[in-house]
């Protein structure tokens, strides 16, 4: 009896949408990339018109500065956010006895950590100096560390929180803190006169395309339990 050919069955819906992020974050990532390397000048004008405009506002308005200075220098700043990554990889070590994902957790952080390093090396795009500074930075602009850790952790934890089905109230709150530290933590850099905002942008979608890779190597290597 003969059997009539039939296509191979699609690969599962939740695999093609995961390549979607990635497909945007990627050629986006490289053209930023490419257009601070080569310092083209509409980029720059940009950069420059929107860091004057920001500075001006952090010079007259002292009290905002000065919170925005908190924010960035402790709340904010990559150690705590690897502090904060540290105690989930304990948490998923202690509750659930997986050390697998704990283990992964800390791999990506310290990749995330060493492509922003060598990043910085590769380009040594110069921070804004200003005449009156009201903060100071060290090393090379692009990308913004502070912006691309906090997208990172924050990313890799909300995924993990969706994972293992928390109640809607828990789900709306860590969203909500999630999007604010990344946004905000980008716009006191800006604020501060040490980063261009193209830094920002950059540590952002650099930083959204290894939560998306990790997220997708997650899925591959452990799917058990995966949301």
């Amino acid at each position: 009896m003969h059997t009539p050919d039939t296509d191979s069955p699609p690969g599962p819906p939740r695999q093609r949408t995961a390549r979607l992020p990635a497909g945007v974050l990627a050629p986006a990532s490289a053209l930023l990339l490419v257009l601070v390397a080569v310092e083209w000048r509409p980029l720059l004008r940009l950069d420059g018109d929107i860091a004057r405009t920001t500075h001006r506002w952090a010079v007259a308005e002292p009290g905002l500065t000065r919170a925005a200075r908190i924010l960035t220098d402790w709340v904010w700043d990559p150690w705590t956010m690897r502090v904060l990554c540290a105690v989930a990889a304990g948490l998923l070590v202690w509750r659930y006895a997986d050390r697998w994902t704990a283990g992964w957790l800390v791999l990506t952080v310290a990749v995330a950590t060493a492509v922003q390093q060598g990043l910085k090396a590769a380009l040594d795009r110069a921070r804004p100096v200003w005449p009156d500074p009201v903060d100071s930075a060290h090393y090379a602009a692009f990308p913004s560390g502070h912006a691309m850790t906090a997208t990172v952790v924050c990313g890799l934890l909300l995924w993990l929180v969706h994972r293992h089905g928390v109640d809607r109230v828990l789900w709306r709150t860590a969203l909500a803190v999630a999007v604010v530290s990344v946004a905000g933590v980008g716009l006191t850099r800006v604020w501060l006169g040490v980063h261009w905002p193209t830094d920002v942008l950059g540590g952002w979608l650099i930083g959204a395309l290894v939560v998306t890779v990790a997220v997708g190597v997650h899925r591959r290597r452990h799917p058990r339990g995966a949301g």
